[in-house]
């Protein structure tokens, strides 16, 4: 019988029309989906590398220059498109792609994709992960909003009952086939899905892809659960399948629509962070209270001199084996960058103090768990944009420094003339980024993957809970 429940279900879902066109419709949207991202992925990724490539040939191939005009030329660092991006763009179209390394001064990241864009990329882009965070859910609501209320008006339900089947057995009969129902657009999806990564990487086995690839699916697939389980919880709570369906829609304009942007809202005001503005005075005005290699009539500045005569037992500066000016640049890029680094972890607290109310709220509505777990997986968090912010800081650091040591033990005091040949300056390595290894990206969203589990637990825990009140159904 059981098995007869979960067959019926099936072929009925294959028998209606509506389900038949609307499932066929959301299948060529996420193979659509998949083949325009794939597109934008290698278009972007190409510029970028062409983009570093240059940035690269550029400082090597500059003229014989002093050091210190060197430090202000500065290079670029573009962050890499992430192989996996095309599943989900999450901030990618939001963040910078390009941060320009230059002494004396830490840029922000640049040219997002929305500032070069049309006012429309604010709506959404058409990805996989918007097709089944939003489209499949709708489907699945229109699937099974009159799984037991259909029974109750048609009268069937009792007619099952007196069989000796009981209302356990037949809601995991009705899970059961609907779940073979939507695993038959969503996995031909994932399969194409697992192809279009592997050729990407030229089909090569790479472990981090193929599991960053696998939490990606099978997270998405709790997340499918949970909307058919809740779907037949709902419509075994009501007798008429039009309450149940009205039901249904309001939770998933609340869930997917409207709370998202009011928790987004509510983050902003309670952990509001500064503006650029307020932090580029903030770091100037801090770092008056380290070494200014600019000024020369700053006190602490003539205090690290004497220091400095003092320790090579000279009378005068020109006297010293070394090139003071180098060396006192190379204190003012210490103390300037620490001082930065300092207010861009703060900002970046902020941020997360933000998004970890979104996070926690994935207990709540597990549309905002698995929207945090697919942005990590395909790279495109907040997360994962953090860290390449710090690898570019963390060259322009060592750039700037490398090339205030050239200064000061290559080039005499005073000499501003002097020009150091180019291929000193192309031996430095150039600026290479790989992103955050994938156990880093998945403890990034463990407590994610926690709400997404407990949601599951609880409406199958639910369901069954339900199904042993007969009384209430009946």
């Amino acid at each position: 019988m059981i098995r007869n429940i979960t067959q019926k279900e099936r072929i009925s879902a294959f028998r209606d029309k509506r389900f038949i066109i609307l499932g066929s419709i959301i299948l060529v949207l996420l193979l659509t989906a998949a083949a325009t991202g794939i597109i934008n992925y290698r278009v972007l990724a190409a510029e970028r590398k062409l983009a570093q490539s240059t940035a690269t040939e550029n400082f090597n191939n500059q003229p014989d220059r002093h050091p210190h005009r060197v430090a202000h030329y500065g290079s670029y660092a573009f962050r890499p498109k992430s192989v996996l991006s095309f599943l989900d763009f999450g901030l990618d179209s939001y963040t910078g792609t390009m941060v320009y390394l230059e002494a004396h001064q830490q840029n922000s990241a640049n040219f997002s994709q929305v500032q070069q864009s049309g006012a429309m990329i604010r709506f959404g882009e058409m990805t996989i992960a918007f097709v089944m965070q939003w489209l499949i859910p709708l489907l699945i609501i229109f699937l099974c909003f009159n799984t037991f209320t259909l029974e109750h008006e048609e009268g069937t339900l009792k007619v099952l009952l007196s069989q000796g089947v009981s209302l356990k057995a037949i809601a995991k009969a009705k899970l059961l086939g609907y779940i073979q129902v939507i695993s038959m657009i969503v996995l031909p999806a994932f399969f194409f899905v697992f192809l279009f990564v592997l050729s990407i990487n030229d089909f090569i086995l790479d472990s981090s892809l193929l599991l960053r690839t696998a939490v990606f699916m099978l997270t998405y697939l709790l997340y499918f659960f949970i909307f058919i389980a809740g779907s037949i919880l709902i419509s075994a709570l009501n007798k008429h399948s039009r309450t149940a369906l009205v039901t249904l829609l309001g939770i998933w304009i609340f869930s997917i629509v409207l709370m998202p942007k009011a928790l987004s809202n509510l983050g902003s005001s309670l952990h509001e962070e500064p503006s650029k503005a307020a932090m580029d005075a903030s770091v100037h005005e801090e770092s008056k209270n380290g070494i200014d290699g600019h000024d020369p009539m700053d006190k602490r500045l003539e205090q690290f001199k004497q220091g400095l005569l003092e320790k090579y037992q000279v009378d005068s500066l020109s006297q010293l084996p070394v090139n003071v000016d180098g060396l006192i640049m190379a204190l003012g890029e210490e103390s300037s960058s620490k001082i930065y680094q300092e207010h861009f972890d703060e900002l970046v607290a902020i941020y997360d103090d933000q998004n970890r109310l979104s996070i926690w709220a994935g207990f709540i509505n597990p549309y905002l768990a698995i929207r945090n777990i697919s942005m990590s997986m395909a790279g495109t968090d907040f997360f994962h944009y953090v860290d390449f912010l710090n690898a570019a800081e963390k060259y322009r650091y060592a750039l700037t420094q490398h090339l205030n040591n050239l200064q000061a033990t290559k080039v005499a005091h005073k000499d501003k003339t002097s020009r150091l040949k180019a291929d000193i300056y192309a031996s430095y390595p150039p600026f290479y980024y790989e992103g955050p290894a994938f156990t880093k990206a998945l403890a990034n969203v463990s407590l994610s993957i926690i709400a997404l589990a407990f949601w599951t637990a609880l409406v199958y825990g639910l369901i069954i809970i339900t199904m042993n009140k007969k009384k209430n159904l009946i």
